[in-house]
Formats: structure tokens, sequence, C-alpha cells
């Protein structure tokens, strides 16, 4: 299980986000730039122990809607080989010195875990402590072939979010501009996914949302 240090980045997570995120087609913020305030998320364990793991939800209030961005991020010791445009930027952590923080769409390591968890091979274990199950964050899935990660290569990120593409035809999207399901019914996957994965946030006034997270989907049945 991965280590929670309770320690200071410089800069913050929300401050390497506050100059990434106005760049990226699904932004809703205001032209000023965004008010963010982090409500929420979870992490996964990467097996190998290296590579950090985050689902950072964030909220923006600098536009009249306010806005919530789903961010999965990875944290290296050290560059990854061939996604310098996939970089967030540099943070110094107090205990473990230099950290390369990548949008986790465009790392093998993040979308392999994600796709361990839509098939329950994995679990989602609390953002803030270590050894702790989060059991909040639900996942289903009815594909039968086993997926694999080395075939979602191909990241495109649209108007609400980002899809991975497989040969196969499978598509992983990632829900970036996230959208609270009724608050009388849980979140509602596309019509003909074989999988998804569900979570909470805290919307700006304090209340808290549930809505989805992941879906797998095939080409003909994208939503």
């Amino acid at each position: 299980m991965a280590v929670i240090h309770h320690t200071v980045l410089t800069p913050t997570k929300l401050e390497l986000l506050a100059s990434w995120l106005p760049a990226r087609p699904w932004y809703r913020g205001g032209a000023g730039g965004p008010d963010l305030a982090k409500a929420g998320g979870f992490r996964l364990d990467d097996p190998q122990g290296e590579v950090g793991i985050e689902f950072l939800v964030v909220t923006d209030a600098s536009a009249a809607d306010p806005a919530a961005y789903l961010v999965p991020l990875t944290y290296r010791g050290a560059p990854l080989d061939g996604a310098e445009h996939a970089l967030v930027g540099t943070t110094e952590h107090g205990v473990l010195g230099r950290r390369w923080a990548y949008d986790g769409a465009h790392d093998p390591v993040l979308v392999a875990q994600l796709l361990a968890l839509i098939e329950g091979r994995a679990q989602a274990q609390d953002q803030n402590a270590s050894d702790t199950p989060d059991r909040e964050v639900l996942r289903a899935c009815a594909n039968e072939v086993p997926l694999k990660a080395a075939d979602f290569t191909t990241a495109e990120d649209g108007p609400d979010g980002t899809e991975l593409s497989a040969p196969h035809g499978s598509v992983l999207h990632l829900h970036r501009l996230l959208h609270p399901a009724p608050q009388d019914g849980p979140p509602v996957p596309p019509g003909g996914a074989a999988g998804h994965v569900a979570g909470s946030w805290l919307l700006p006034d304090g209340t808290r949302a549930r809505g989805l997270f992941a879906a797998l989907l095939h080409t003909d049945r994208r939503s």
C-alpha cells in the first residue's frame, strides 16, 4: 500500500493546476483563471510502489456556474520518457524531494490501474490516509475479455473529457467535467457501457455530489 506523507508541496497541487487547467478544452472557468478548491478524489496503488496515482477532484468558482473537474495525476521521481506534452509541472515534496506531476491519462501506470479498478482487480484507496480503502468509490464491469493497458495508447481531449481508444474498439472515457447525478438515484453509466467508476465530491455550497468518473464504452455506443 502507498504511504501518504502529510507534508508540504511547493508549489501546491492547486497552484500547478491553476496554470495548467485553462489550456484544457474542457475548462469552463473565467478569463482571469480558475479559483480552485480541493473537493474530493481517491488514490490507487502502483504495484511496483514507484508511482503515486491520484484521482483529484477540484471545484472552480471563477465562472458564473461553478464547475467540478476530475484530474487524474501521477507523481514520479524522474521524468516519464516521451510524456513531455502531459507534464502538469514539477513540485518539491517535503519528504520525497522533486516530483514530476503528469496528466495521468497519458501515464501507462495510471491507465493500467484504472482498468484494474474497473475489472475489480484493484481497490480504490482513501485520498488522505495510508492503507485505507475508499468505500465510496464504486465500480462495475460486464466486460468478459481482460483489458490491457498497452492497448489504450491514444488519448484525446474533448469538450467534456478524455478518450483513450484501443484497436479492438473499446474506448475508456474519463469524465473531466463532472456532472452530479440526481439526488434520488445513483450515477447512471451510458447505455451499452461495459464498465464504469463513480465517486463523490463536495460542491462549493458544502453539499455532497456523486457522479461518473470513467466509463468503458464501445465505439458504436459512445455517449
